[in-house]
């Protein structure tokens, strides 16, 4: 069978292939019952359609993380779109995330994510990183392990 060519994220301080793909705001829904992380308002709209542990979401920065809370605990992931590494409304969508809703799946950071930005992500929750195109994962995890790894326990 023809293997496609699994891009890599962080996870949980390793590096593993990722499984979901994330569907672009405005994209078409894929055919297949692929593990899909869908732009907000397609997750709204499909998510009746699909099977919960094949469908992720992903906010941008101005998106309103209320609407996820009736879904919150079948959510597998959680992806947040930084669309500038600059950007801090990311942080501060995944503190609330984890610290006042107590969200426990997979939260990941994608879009512009560099590797200096991956111990402060972490820091306010994030749990797995898609770095920006032109940052080598095997050297970020490296950079990463330049401070002490610890998922964070609570909150």
């Amino acid at each position: 069978s023809m293997e496609r060519r699994m891009t890599r994220i962080i996870k949980n301080g390793a590096l593993v292939p990722d499984l979901w793909k994330r569907v672009e705001a405005g994209a078409a829904l894929p055919a297949d019952e692929a593990p899909l992380i869908l732009p907000l308002p397609m997750w709204l709209a499909r998510r009746g359609g699909r099977d919960p542990a094949l469908t992720g979401v992903w906010l941008a920065p101005d998106d309103d993380p209320d609407a996820l809370l009736p879904a919150l605990a079948e959510l597998p992931v959680i992806a947040i779109h930084f669309p500038v590494f600059t950007d801090g409304r990311g942080y501060s969508l995944a503190r609330l995330l984890r610290g006042r809703h107590g969200y426990a799946g997979e939260l990941r950071a994608v879009g512009d994510v560099l590797r200096d930005q991956l111990y402060f992500l972490q820091r306010c929750g994030f749990d797995s990183f898609a770095l920006r195109a032109d940052q080598p994962p095997d050297e970020a995890l490296a950079a990463f392990h330049d401070y002490s790894w610890a998922p964070l326990s609570g909150g």
